[in-house]
């Protein structure tokens, strides 16, 4: 069977694998070019908790602008963070500048695991994946998709997160010596695209006749998950603080602290609100306020009612910050909250 499994998925990758901007077309070989380990990785960060249509077009402003691992090791941090904004899970980028620097010493991607889980940020898949696609290395790559379609393919009924052992040793079980790349990422298009988490395309999966999911009759209830704790609801203020300067209008942006939510990120000075507690409602400078209205996000650990102020005064804002000019507040690289904030000032 587990020949079968493997060959079967092969062959229908091979006839209808996604073409993507960071991808060789199966059967292609791989390139004898150091920025393929490069492209390979930063693909695989950005995808984290992120589709693949959000992904592409940061993916070519990434790549035109640092096209190899030595070109963003040597990149300020504060602009890779700019490009990085509206991606969301901002760890990854400065994990991305820490670990682009590391590789840069060592003069390229090391071409283990072992080696590659050294590495700042890389976990067990993003070192599975690299060592098998970039290198050609056999490597069990298991990500959602991977863990969706082999607890469907085998019938794991135990619950996430103690099934992941059983879905990585079958997940071990069928994957093949030769083109574990491809195999990897046969698993990941069969996931994204017929073996999906709601309403899979059981007719059109080439595994159908082995699924052992589907012939028990309820393939969509696997992975059997947990289930979901409600998020809280916090509230909180950002400032939007104008003033005249000899560059034109601005407004006063600051620096987030590098650890924490959306560390070492521009934006809006606020009232210290974080996913654990409401904002103390302070604001940085003194002066009339005006209300323009709130916006609302929802990060991994808690919803957010984020409060506009708009204040007018002439002292100097408290704490480290910089005058950025009006007309280009879309260049600061402001993370999406604050982006939303902006725009709803500036309306």
């Amino acid at each position: 069977m587990t020949a079968t499994i493997s060959e079967t998925l092969l062959d229908w990758y091979d006839r209808n694998a996604r073409s993507l901007p960071w991808r060789v077309p199966p059967k292609e070989p791989r390139p004898n070019d150091p920025a393929y380990p490069y492209r390979v990785w930063l693909s695989e960060v950005m995808l984290q908790q992120t589709t693949v249509a959000a992904v592409k077009p940061y993916f070519a402003k990434f790549t035109e602008i640092w096209p190899t691992v030595f070109d963003l090791a040597k990149a300020p941090e504060d602009d890779v963070m700019a490009a990085w904004a509206g991606l969301g899970y901002y760890s990854r980028a400065r994990n991305l500048v820490k670990c682009a620097r590391v590789v840069a010493q060592l003069g390229g991607f090391p071409e283990t695991e072992a080696e590659l889980l050294k590495l700042p940020g890389l976990g067990a898949y993003t070192a599975a994946a690299i060592v098998s696609i970039a290198f050609g290395q056999r490597a069990v790559v298991v990500d959602a998709n991977v863990e969706r379609v082999v607890s469907r393919l085998f019938n794991i009924e135990q619950p996430l997160p103690a099934a992941r052992k059983t879905i990585r040793e079958k997940a071990d079980a069928i994957t093949p010596d030769a083109r574990a790349g491809d195999f990897a990422q046969s698993m990941m298009d069969l996931g994204s695209q017929v073996c999906t988490s709601k309403a899979p395309r059981c007719l059109l999966c080439p595994l159908s006749d082995l699924c052992e999911g589907r012939a028990a009759g309820e393939p969509e209830r696997l992975p059997v998950k947990p289930p979901k704790k409600a998020k809280p609801e916090r509230k909180g203020r950002a400032f939007w603080i104008e003033r005249e300067r000899p560059e034109g209008r601005c407004v006063w942006l600051v620096k987030r602290l590098g650890t924490g939510m959306l560390g070492g990120m521009r934006s809006l000075p606020d009232d210290g609100w974080s996913a654990r507690e409401d904002g103390s409602g302070k604001a940085p400078v003194e002066g009339e306020t005006a209300d323009l209205g709130a916006v609302r996000h929802t990060f991994t650990h808690a919803h957010l009612t984020l409060e506009v102020i708009a204040i007018d005064g002439a002292e100097m804002p408290q704490g480290m910050g910089e005058w950025w000019p009006i007309e280009t507040v879309e260049e600061a690289g402001l993370p999406t909250l604050f982006a939303k904030a902006a725009r709803l000032a500036l309306n």
